[in-house]
């Protein structure tokens, strides 16, 4: 089992930026690619950034060259660092890990983030 706690979320100016933590404790040695999805009210939730634990990572076109996603295994955490940030990426941020070889996730609880305009 793996549990996720996210951290950073809160209340923004467009322009400004944010940076989101998602520490991982439990059976961390079974958590293979990491992720942070978003959603807002009324919406589904996206896929905002992954990374593999061997650092490749995927971006929506969204958020490409405004977010960087990161992750310390050392630490098992993940970060998404978020600038130039818009109204639009309102949202509940969510960390998401894979179990490596299953078809298994595990979800933080969410951050939100609000972006004024």
């Amino acid at each position: 089992q793996v549990r996720l706690v996210e951290s950073g979320g809160g209340l923004v100016q467009a322009g400004g930026s944010l940076r989101l933590s998602c520490a991982a404790s439990g059976s961390t040695s079974s958590i293979d690619a990491m992720g942070w999805y978003r959603q807002a009210p009324g919406k589904q939730r996206e896929l905002v950034a992954a990374i593999t634990s061997g650092g490749i990572t995927n971006y929506a076109d969204s958020v490409k060259g405004r977010f960087t996603i990161s992750r310390d295994n050392a630490k098992n955490t993940v970060y998404l660092q978020m600038n130039s940030l818009k109204p639009e990426d309102t949202a509940v941020y969510y960390c998401k890990a894979d179990q490596r070889r299953s078809m298994v996730a595990y979800w933080g609880q969410g951050t939100q983030v609000t972006v004024s305009s």
